[in-house]
């Protein structure tokens, strides 16, 4: 089984519905992602379900209500495709100087700001994230986020098992390594045909993969 890497805080799985999302999610896991609000910004909605008291996983899809933003929706939602593990978010309240450091190393992060959305209860989330457009190596590596004090999502999600693993496969393993080495993270890479993430989910009556 694999590791899960420090300071994990989300995994988005991209799909093109959310509500067929959400029905597949259930189906994996025998649990149902609450829907959790909109991103204006990246033209897409959410739902989520708890991995554990500081992790989640966050089903992401097209917002149809959403225009689609100058840049196009996050990780391709514009274009039709396979629901698929496609990111996954390391904490560090830190942010601005670890994002420094990774941008110095060449990992083209970009720069953290700022970020916002309301819960279907009313209460607004505020965060601050690197730059989720950016290639981070065909997306496996991560993105950052620093909540401050706004409190975890995972916590207000229901609870769907635990991360119990989080892999990376690329055709380049050894560059992934040496960009992990420069954000601190130790996890499992291998090599594979393509940039791929498998997240290995313990729900406590069985132990599924999720890519």
């Amino acid at each position: 089984m694999t590791t899960v890497p420090r300071g994990v805080d989300h995994l988005i799985y991209a799909v093109p519905d959310l509500d067929a999302g959400m029905d597949r999610v259930q189906s994996l896991l025998g649990v149902r992602p609450l829907v959790g609000g909109r991103h204006a910004e990246y033209g897409t909605r959410n739902a989520l379900l708890s991995l554990g008291p500081a992790t989640y996983l966050e089903v992401m899809a097209p917002d149809p209500e959403l225009a689609s933003p100058s840049k196009g929706r996050l990780f391709g939602l514009d274009e039709p495709g396979q629901a698929h593990l496609a990111a996954w978010i390391l904490r560090e309240e830190a942010i601005e100087s670890l994002a420094a450091r990774a941008n110095a190393a060449g990992l083209g992060l970009g720069e953290a700001s700022s970020g916002s959305r309301e819960r279907p209860d009313g209460t607004v989330l505020t965060w601050k994230l690197t730059d989720p457009y950016a290639p981070r190596m065909g997306g496996v590596l991560p993105f950052l986020i620093a909540w401050g004090d706004t409190p975890h999502p995972a916590t207000q999600a229901p609870k769907a098992g635990t991360l119990a693993g989080l892999r990376i496969e690329h055709p380049e393993p050894e560059a992934v390594r040496a960009a992990l080495r420069v954000l601190g993270v130790e996890m499992d890479v291998g090599e594979g045909a393509q940039a791929r993430l498998v997240a290995t989910i313990d729900t406590g009556s069985r132990i599924l993969e999720l890519a």
